[in-house]
């Protein structure tokens, strides 16, 4: 018998829908960041950001099957990520895992991910 994932843990799917929903409907009204969604609907990117977040925390691994590695600093070099655009990213992420309910301990591990991921991202000052 294999151990639970920290994806199962959570709750899976339906938690990290969740989390990308609240983060999605937040950027839609960000005027930073919509415009690094060339997209005019969201839900091509909520659905890769879902099977991103899937797959980081062990569950399916779709993102890879369907998009190769994340190569993430390369997939958002086009845009600038600026501090001010980490930090907005961040406020709509935060509100994500707030509409969830995680324990503390999940909610801290999730957080310091996307903390050291934001930050990862910001390519200009």
């Amino acid at each position: 018998m294999s151990e639970a994932t920290y994806y199962d843990e959570i709750g899976g799917r339906a938690t990290i829908e969740r989390i990308v929903q609240v983060f999605y409907d937040g950027v839609a009204r960000d005027d930073v960041l919509r415009p690094m969604y060339p997209e005019e609907d969201l839900a091509p990117a909520a659905e890769r950001f879902t099977m991103f977040l899937e797959q980081y925390w062990g569950g399916p691994t779709t993102y890879s099957q369907q998009r190769g590695h994340p190569r993430l600093r390369m997939r958002h070099a086009p845009f600038a990520v600026t501090p001010e655009a980490r930090d907005r990213w961040l406020g709509h992420f935060r509100a994500g895992l707030d509409a969830v309910d995680l324990t503390p301990e999940q909610d801290a591990q999730f957080w310091a991910y996307a903390q050291h991921a934001a930050n990862f991202m910001v390519n200009q000052a």
